[in-house]
């Protein structure tokens, strides 16, 4: 038997209810005050207070900017707690916008704490790429485009990538995605170190 994510954390008011603890407990964790991760991950301090009170709507940018000042993978951010068996439909699961392009990322799938990996869908339409700010020292990503086309890569020399087309880069350096297409899909992997 396989299950969904309860609707309501699958719901955009459960995502953020569910972000703001994992905000919470991470700074918690790591032993910041408000302050000091808003410096860190260049937010407002009442930007964070916000989202850690469950009032923000977080981009995927800003929840980037978090994990990095945290040090911990963005799907830590994200992730709902799950059961062991778990389908996700398309459509379904923890979508988090980008606010600088037609770009979203659903995360399918984060390493348990004995593995380094995570796994996305991603959609994306033609306009704006989302170009993104190098990740964790040693992160590496895999991408295998599912349909449409799209520049996929490092930021200063990205390939086009076509349905079924392997791309490995690192993802410690500054790098893009641009939809070619409409209906630009996607399947990312995120090894971490």
């Amino acid at each position: 038997m396989t299950h969904s994510p309860p609707a309501a954390e699958s719901s955009p008011a459960g995502l953020i209810k569910s972000i703001a603890a994992a905000i919470r407990r991470e700074r918690e964790r790591a032993g910041l005050s408000l302050t000091e991760l808003a410096r860190r991950a260049g937010l407002a301090k009442s930007t964070l207070s916000q989202l850690e009170s469950g009032t923000g709507n977080p981009s995927v940018e800003t929840i980037w900017a978090l994990g990095m000042a945290l040090g911990v993978p963005f799907s830590r951010l994200v992730e709902p707690t799950r059961p062991r068996t778990r389908l996700i439909r398309a459509g379904e699961g923890p979508a988090t916008r980008s606010q600088e392009s037609d770009y979203t990322a659903t995360l399918l799938s984060s390493c348990p704490p004995s593995a380094r990996r995570d796994l996305y869908r991603i959609t994306a339409e033609p306009g704006a790429p989302l170009d993104s700010r190098p990740h964790q020292p040693g992160t590496v990503e895999h991408v295998v485009l599912s349909t449409g086309r799209a520049l996929v890569g490092p930021l200063e020399s990205p390939v086009e990538l076509h349905p079924g087309d392997y791309l490995a880069y690192p993802g410690d350096a500054p790098h893009t995605f641009a939809a070619l297409t409409p209906a630009t899909t996607a399947v990312f992997a995120m090894e971490h170190p």
